[in-house]
């Protein structure tokens, strides 16, 4: 049985690594039980094919402790991979060890649902596209997949089916309600519809190339996704970025939180029949989107941050433009908060739907801004800072209530916060260079990068074989959420899932790769 190393090495530019191991199979149980029982979290589980360098197939976790993240390996044979279940520790590894399954043949023993997640008949069933000799370009004809939801029964009981295609320009998800009257009795989600087979893209691609597939696995959080991806090959690279370049990325980063959360507090206004929010949010948004566009090249901010640094730097007419931008948020924010908080139809909607109490919170691993709106404090600026956050003290926006309003007053005032930080980053921004070039790499390694997005943690994990990707894990923090949802809606009306819905936000995209 292996055990943790304990000599904590800084990723670059972020959180700290407190283990990196390999264990066996009762190792890698106890370990598991070890973790959770001291109140760490499950960030993320995937699966590599090992068996080009001559080993079999492999499973890894990555946990959360209040020092660092422990990441676990646990290496499977060739013939019959399998390993422990841990979501009776972590409900959020369900969904994750379906998904290794699909992708991988890498079996969980002892789980509670074994049922397909990402394979939608795409792909013949004993195939499994992230091996290395499964074929990225190969195309097979549509196969027969049925998916056998779990039925409520009961007098008055009747299910309402809802996508996977939805009305608007939006990704596909199905919603299966059990509802009596207009109350839900019970929620089953299906995602996985459009896997695009971006892990397996990854696999032809350099180190120095991987950034621009990152920052398209959820166009909303590129920056996050960006800035994990160079962390992680910064990290297996052993280099830091220069100081201004880290930043910049950390002005790009809030800019991304408070663009995404004026976005939502208009579209939740408009859910509730308050089409007023969407029109005055909407505005600011755009406005910053349009600012991005002009300095950086991308309304999303697409392609700015790359490994080793970033490729747009900002001069002094760039930043009197953002200061006078924000200038106008910081005097119009107040005011909308106020009207929102003043007008009966929206709080009488806001207040109790979608209600995810701290304890279910705490027990199903919600995380980020979900979170912290029920009582989950943590946030990776504040517990283990990258730089240049361990220079600004941010202060983490919470409350207990756990319902729509509470995620609205939460995404308040994380804007809030976020506009503080962005003062504080121009202000004290360092001069220097932006870029530091990678150096040559050989021989198998692993990086690391985790950054707190504004959904929630986004991770990204690459196992390398010199320059090229052996193998890319990008995990959305919708993976945690999206099965909180199902807990969120029971109770609720019908007609309220919209707004719970939007309330989290969480991504399809980056939950289907």
């Amino acid at each position: 049985m292996a055990f943790p190393c304990h000599d904590f090495q800084p990723l670059s530019s972020g959180a700290v690594l407190t283990a990196d191991h390999r264990t066996d199979a009762a190792g890698w149980r106890v370990y598991c039980e070890t973790a959770y029982k001291k109140g760490g979290r499950l960030i993320a589980l995937w699966g590599s094919d090992e068996r080009p360098q001559g080993e079999g197939y492999a499973i890894h976790a990555a946990l959360m402790a209040s020092e660092g993240i422990d990441c676990l390996t646990l290496p499977l044979e060739a013939e019959r991979p399998a390993y422990p279940s841990i979501d009776d520790l972590f409900p959020a590894a369900l969904r994750m060890q379906r998904a290794a399954y699909d992708l991988l043949g890498i079996f969980a023993s002892g789980a509670a649902d074994h049922r397909e997640w990402l394979r939608h008949g795409a792909w013949p069933a004993g195939f499994f596209p992230l091996r290395y000799d499964f074929a990225g370009d190969a195309t097979f004809p549509p196969q027969e997949n049925t998916y056998p939801f779990v039925r409520v029964a009961g007098e008055g009981v009747h299910e309402i089916p809802v996508g996977p295609v939805h009305a608007g320009t939006i990704e596909p998800g199905h919603f299966r309600f059990s509802v009596i009257g207009e109350r839900v009795l019970r929620l089953e989600e299906r995602f996985g519809y459009t896997h695009k087979g971006v892990e397996k893209r990854f696999e032809r691609l350099n180190l120095a190339e991987g950034v621009k597939l990152a920052g398209r696995v959820s166009g909303d959080s590129t920056v996050a996704y960006a800035w994990a991806y160079s962390m992680a090959c910064e990290s297996l690279a052993k280099i830091t970025p220069p100081p201004r370049a880290i930043w910049l990325r950390a002005l790009w980063l809030e800019r991304e939180r408070v663009a995404n959360h004026l976005g939502d507090l208009g579209f939740l206004a408009n859910d509730a029949a308050f089409a007023f929010g969407l029109t005055q949010f909407s505005c600011l948004k755009e406005d910053m989107l349009r600012t991005h566009h002009t300095l950086f090249g991308h309304r999303y901010l697409m392609d700015a941050i790359i490994p080793g640094g970033v490729r747009h730097n900002l001069n002094a007419q760039g930043m009197a433009r953002i200061i006078a931008e924000i200038g106008k948020i910081e005097e119009t924010l107040p005011i909308l908060k106020e009207i929102y908080e003043d007008h009966a139809g929206l709080q009488d909607r806001f207040l109790g739907a979608g209600r995810v109490s701290p304890e279910t919170a705490l027990n199903l691993g919600v995380t980020g801004l979900a979170g912290r709106a029920s009582g989950q404090v943590w946030d990776l600026r504040v517990q283990l800072p990258p730089p240049p956050y361990d220079q600004l003290d941010v202060h983490i926006a919470s409350s207990q209530d756990g319902d729509v309003a509470a995620r609205v007053a939460v995404r308040f005032d994380e804007a809030k916060e976020s506009l503080r930080l962005i003062h504080l980053i121009l202000d004290r921004m360092p001069g220097g260079d932006i870029w530091t070039p990678l150096p040559e790499t050989s021989g198998k390694a692993f990086g690391l990068g985790l950054m707190e997005g504004w959904r929630g943690e986004v991770l990204v994990a690459l196992h390398s074989d010199g320059e090229h990707i052996q193998r890319a894990h990008l995990h959305d923090p919708s993976w945690q959420n999206w099965p909180v949802l199902e807990h969120a809606i029971l109770g609720n009306a019908v007609p309220d899932f919209p707004l719970i819905n939007k309330s989290f936000n969480l991504s399809y995209s980056g939950h289907d790769l």
